[in-house]
Formats: structure tokens, sequence, C-alpha cells
């Protein structure tokens, strides 16, 4: 059983992937959006051919821990996912600070601006991840 977490943007999303024993999060790619019936495909493919069983997708909680227009985006964008992948289980964790995380993750890394454009997403993915992870293993 694999975990696959979105972080969804905008223009892109970012994804990653735990290992078989849902212990490490792994980051997989940053995918550029096209329309929500592509991107739907496209991550129903991924998950059919990483054996994923469960979807987590972040939610862009407001730091007084208010939900506002964002929230309520990621929600409805997996409850739309949720058919296009019937019998797969979709969670929701917050995932403030996640983005700021990954660009500090980067800049320490001595990434390049546009580098850094290409990958944060993928990096924001992992620790969103890697988050539910450790709550999932306590």
């Amino acid at each position: 059983m694999k975990i696959m977490a979105l972080d969804l943007g905008d223009n892109r999303i970012g994804i990653a992937f735990s290992d078989k024993m849902n212990i490490i999060a792994n980051g997989y790619e940053t995918y550029n959006r096209k329309s929500l019936k592509e991107d739907f495909e496209y991550i129903s493919t991924l998950i059919s051919k990483n054996d994923v069983d469960e979807v987590v997708i972040g939610l862009p909680i407001n730091m007084d821990g208010t939900e506002g227009e964002r929230v309520a985006l990621a929600r409805e964008f997996g409850n739309k996912l949720s058919e296009y992948i019937p019998n797969k289980k979709i969670n929701y964790i917050d995932e403030r600070l996640t983005t700021v995380s990954a660009e500090k993750v980067l800049l320490e890394a001595d990434v390049s601006r546009e580098k850094r454009k290409k990958v944060i997403d993928k990096i924001a993915a992992t620790i969103i991840l890697q988050s539910y992870l450790d709550i999932i293993n306590r």
C-alpha cells in the first residue's frame, strides 16, 4: 500500500509518494496543470501505476485556523478526484507553512531561483506527506 500526496496550486501540482511501508515520503514531480479533466486523468493514471491506496491533499488553512476559499477549492478538487478513483481513500491535512518550509530547504541548499520554482511544489508535497506519515505512524 502506498500513499500519494498532492500540493495543489493554480498552475502546478506537487506530487509525492510514500514508500511501501508508509514511513518515508519521496518527492515525485511538479506537474504543470492543464485542464481539470486532464489533471484528474493524469493523477488517476499515476495512482494505478504506483499501486496507491490513499491520496492526501494539503489544505491551505489560514494562519488563524480558519478555512478560506483555497481550502474549499482543495476539498472540491478532492471530491471530484474521488469520481476518477473510486475505492481509493482521500484524506486532507493542514499544509500551513509547507511552501515556506520547502523554500527554506531549497535556499539552504543554495538552489537557484529558477530551479526553486520548478521543484518547490514537489518539495511541499513531500513535506505534506511526511507530516501525514508521521501522524499515522505514531
